[in-house]
C-alpha cells in the first residue's frame, strides 16, 4: 500500500511536466543595467569561459568576481580576462563564504539587475537578456541548465541523482507556484533586482545554510516575493564535476536540502525515492519484479527519455541511470542522516531547517 501511495505522489509531481511554462528565449540586449557577480575560491581552471561569455555579453554592463581567499590565481586570472576583481573580506562568524562573497558583490555592483553565476557556469548568447525579461514576471529568477558530463557512468550516475530532485518537486518551470517550503531554485545562475534584494538584506537572511540557493528561495517566497525556477538549458551549460567520485561526494552532499527541509519531509521524500526508484530497480535486479514495479520503472525509464534536454551531449547513461537509482537513493539517505558542513577548506556549524545551530561552534577557515 505504501507503495502505491508514493508512486501515485510521485506520477502527480512528474506529471507536471506536461502543464510547465515555456524554456527561457534568447535576448540579446535588455531593457535594464545587469551586473554579473561571480562568487570564486579556486577556481582559476574553471573560471575563464563563464567569464568570457558574459564579458562578451551585449546585454551585460558589469562583470565582477569576488576573489573568496583564493590560493591558486584565480584573482589574476579574473583580472586578466577583463573583468573587476574585489579581494572578499575576511569571513564573519556564523557565515558561509559564497553567501558571505555574494553579498560583497551585490554591494559592489551597480547594475538594476544582478545575475549571479557560478564560476563552472557557461553562459550561452542571450541568458541574460533572458533572465531580465524574466524578472519582469518574477522578484527572483533561477535558471535549470544542461549538463556536461563526462562518459555514460558520470551520466548515469547524475541523472539519477537529477531524478531524485524530480521525484520530490516537479520538474523545471511548473506551471503553479508551490508553497515556500517546497520551493527549490538552482544557484549556479540566479537573478533578481539589486535594489529589491539589498532592502532585505537577502543573503544576511540565509546566511549559515549550505544549500543557500533554496534556502534564499524559500525565505524571500515566504515574505511574499514570486520566484520563478525556470529551465534554461539552450541558454546555460554547467559541467559540475571531474569525475564519478567527485559527483557522488559534493552533489551527493546537497541534494537533501536538509538545512532547509524539516524532518517530516525529509522522511516523505526519502519514503517516495525508496519506494518508486530504487525498490523496483532492486526487485528487477532480483529477478522479483511485481506487476507495481514494472509500471515504476516503465515510469522511470520515461522520465529518463524527457532528461534528454538536460544534457549537452545525452547517451546510453540515460537509459541506465535506473540501475543507479538505489545508489542515489543511498547517498541521499546518508547525506540525510550525516550532513556534511565541509567545503573548500572551510567547515561550518550545523543548523536546523528552523535556523538554529545543532550544535555549537565557530565557523572555521582552514
Amino acid at each position: 500500500m505504501a507503495q502505491v501511495v508514493a508512486g501515485v505522489v510521485a506520477a502527480a509531481r512528474l506529471a507536471r511536466g506536461r502543464r510547465r511554462l515555456p524554456a527561457l528565449a534568447p535576448r540579446m540586449t535588455a531593457r535594464t543595467t545587469i551586473s554579473v557577480v561571480v562568487p570564486a575560491r579556486d577556481e582559476a581552471a574553471r573560471i575563464g569561459p563563464c567569464l568570457r561569455a558574459a564579458l562578451a555579453a551585449p546585454a551585460v554592463t558589469e562583470v565582477i568576481v569576488v576573489d573568496d581567499g583564493s590560493r591558486d590565481g584565480t584573482a589574476n586570472v579574473a583580472a586578466a580576462l577583463g573583468a573587476k576583481v574585489i579581494s572578499g573580506a575576511p569571513l564573519p562568524d556564523g557565515w558561509v563564504g559564497k553567501q558571505w562573497a555574494l553579498r560583497q558583490g551585490v554591494g559592489a555592483a551597480t547594475g538594476e539587475v544582478v545575475v549571479t553565476l557560478d564560476a563552472d557556469a557557461r553562459p550561452e548568447p542571450g541568458l541574460f537578456g533572458a533572465l531580465a525579461a524574466a524578472l519582469e514576471r518574477y522578484d527572483l529568477v533561477s535558471a535549470a541548465p544542461r549538463f556536461a558530463c563526462d562518459g555514460p557512468l558520470e551520466q548515469a550516475l547524475h541523472a539519477a541523482m537529477l531524478a531524485t530532485l524530480v521525484y520530490r518537486f516537479g520538474p523545471a518551470g511548473p506551471p503553479a507556484p508551490p508553497p515556500p517550503h517546497r520551493v527549490v531554485a538552482n544557484g549556479q545562475c540566479m537573478a533578481f533586482r539589486r535594489e529589491q534584494l539589498a532592502r532585505v538584506d537577502g543573503f544576511a537572511l540565509v546566511r549559515d545554510r549550505m544549500t543557500d540557493d533554496v534556502a534564499l528561495a524559500r525565505c524571500l517566497a515566504g515574505r511574499g516575493w514570486s520566484v520563478g525556477f525556470l529551465d534554461a538549458g539552450s541558454l546555460l551549460e554547467v559541467d559540475m564535476h571531474d569525475s564519478v567520485a567527485e559527483l557522488w561526494r559534493e552533489w551527493g552532499r546537497s541534494l537533501p536540502l536538509r538545512d532547509v527541509t524539516g524532518p517530516g519531509w525529509q522522511a516523505a521524500d526519502l519514503a517516495v525515492i525508496w519506494l518508486t526508484c530504487a525498490l523496483p530497480a532492486l526487485r528487477v535486479a532480483a529477478g522479483r519484479p511485481t506487476g507495481l514495479d514494472a509500471g515504476l520503472l516503465a515510469m522511470r525509464l520515461l522520465l529518463a527519455y524527457a532528461l534528454r534536454g538536460s544534457y549537452r551531449d545525452p547517451g546510453p547513461g540515460l537509459l541506465l541511470s535506473p540501475l543507479l537509482d538505489p545508489a542515489a537513493a543511498l547517498r541521499l539517505t546518508m547525506a540525510t542522516l550525516r550532513p556534511v558542513r565541509t567545503w573548500r577548506g572551510r567547515t561550518y556549524p550545523a543548523v536546523t531547517a528552523g535556523g538554529r545551530r545543532a550544535r555549537p561552534g565557530r565557523s572555521a577557515a582552514r
